[in-house]
């Protein structure tokens, strides 16, 4: 696997100095741009045995072909067991694996520890590293703060900021940025994306993203959380009892975008996440004020703390929406 076009002068930058990489690199910048590839790219091109140029694989030697089957002895991958489920009565052990356990990193003590399978280098990929819980966190401290020779740890994280300050120190950081918005549309048109530019501002110009969810699927449910939020008539508890047909993440993030970009019309700038909705939304911001929906916002950022399990999803949606029909009558009660 290769890093993507975009990233060609930071993967540039890191293998002209490929003999002196340190021993814990933090990769860091918003989801959906390919930080998890840039990862992989470079952990081959350390454990490539036959590398043409530095940090770059040759793809033919075994080590290529071990990575590129995920079966590398001297890789080793850390990351949540399991992926997001909206299903509503979740246990605790599936809400724990959505955690990087400390059962997980204390697992790495005898691999750091023994030479490596065919006398190179060890990798330890962590992704996403802001998934450890801190018991995990502080098992790591001690590889990175007295790392075996020849041991190198990736971190790839969305969200760097909640990583204890402790495991930032120990790591150098490189942060990753995503393509320009003409480059992303180019390479979702080049992909077969129907909707590229749309799906581009959906996803706040995360590319991979975007071609995740431009689907006919997505967009169809789309249009009807747009027609719930637009309508005149709008009933918060009918609307509810019709969005949990979509994962409770989705809907969230929906309302997230839309609560964005009704803050920033009411404030006569151009909508970022929804740019076919500028009229539906010039409409629904004449029946509010920009203060009361940058407290709606500021709610719903907050709310995407508990959206992987909501005690009661359809609650939680129903006292959104409340608070967001409250939004609406704002302008009439000032």
């Amino acid at each position: 696997m290769t890093f993507y076009s975009w990233h060609a002068s930071d993967f540039q930058q890191l293998a002209q100095r490929a003999a002196t990489l340190p021993h814990a690199l933090l990769l860091t910048g918003p989801p959906g741009i390919g930080k998890r590839a840039f990862a992989r790219a470079v952990a081959q091109g350390l454990l490539c045995e036959k590398p043409p140029k530095p940090l770059e694989a040759c793809q033919a030697c075994a080590a290529c072909h071990w990575l590129a089957a995920d079966n590398h002895p001297d890789l080793r991958l850390l990351q949540p067991e399991a992926v997001e489920s909206s299903d509503e009565g979740e246990s605790d052990d599936k809400k724990k694996k959505r955690d990087i356990s400390i059962a997980q990193v204390r697992s790495l003590a005898e691999f750091i520890n023994i030479s490596a399978h065919r006398s190179g280098v060890k990798m330890v990929l962590i992704q996403p590293a802001e998934a450890m819980n801190a018991n995990a966190a502080n098992a790591l401290l001690k590889s990175l703060e007295e790392p075996p020779p020849h041991t190198h740890f990736l971190l790839v994280s969305d969200r760097p900021s909640m990583l204890p300050a402790t495991i930032r120190s120990r790591c150098q950081q490189l942060a990753l940025r995503p393509p320009s918005a003409q480059e992303a549309s180019q390479w979702l048109a080049a992909n077969g994306s129907p909707q590229p530019q749309l799906a581009l501002a959906q996803s706040g110009g995360a590319p991979l993203l975007a071609a995740e969810l431009d689907t006919p699927e997505y967009w169809t449910a789309r249009q009807r959380f747009v027609e719930g939020m637009t309508s005149r008539a709008f009933d918060a508890l009918t609307f509810a009892e019709r969005l949990l047909e979509q994962p409770i993440p989705q809907c969230i993030s929906w309302l997230q975008r839309w609560s964005y970009d009704l803050a920033s019309v009411c404030m006569q700038l151009a909508p970022r996440y929804n740019p076919d909705c500028r009229d539906a939304l010039e409409a629904a911001a004449r029946r509010t004020n920009s203060l009361e929906v940058l407290r709606y916002h500021r709610d719903l950022v907050r709310f995407q703390r508990l959206v992987h399990h909501p005690l009661n999803p359809r609650l939680l949606l129903e006292e959104l929406l409340l608070r967001y029909s409250k939004v609406l009558g704002a302008a009439d009660a000032h």
